[in-house]
């Protein structure tokens, strides 16, 4: 008789499995503090409910898949492994409607410039 643990069955659906790099489930981001600051920033004496703020999360969450889906989908069409600023920009362009789309990438160009000008 065999000593240790007994091996288990690789078809065995209570086998424990590998994690694989594909298919992995990111938890849910919370982005409600930044919604807040957002909302501070914007209009400092109104407040928000949690039902509404849990809306906004649920949008920010949604939108954040669809632009990282897209620019995913984009950088393997080109054969690239990695996706970058580009990537994000043109997904932003085909998911985002005309004014929206524009304002998007002008802050998103806004926020990378200030990235890479902070970094010595």
């Amino acid at each position: 008789m065999p000593r240790g643990r007994p091996r288990k069955n690789p078809e065995d659906p209570s086998a424990p499995k590998k994690a694989s790099r594909k298919g992995k489930e990111r938890k849910n981001q919370s982005f409600k503090t930044h919604i807040y600051k957002v909302l501070k920033q914007v209009h400092p004496d109104t407040g928000m409910s949690s039902n509404a703020m849990s809306i906004m999360n649920s949008f920010v969450n949604d939108i954040f898949d669809r632009i990282a889906n897209e620019a995913s989908r984009l950088a393997a069409i080109n054969k690239k492994s990695t996706i970058s600023s580009r990537e994000i920009q043109t997904a932003v362009r085909l998911l985002l409607p005309g004014e929206l789309a524009k304002h998007a990438v002008s802050e998103g160009t806004k926020a990378v410039t200030k990235y890479t000008s902070s970094r010595v």
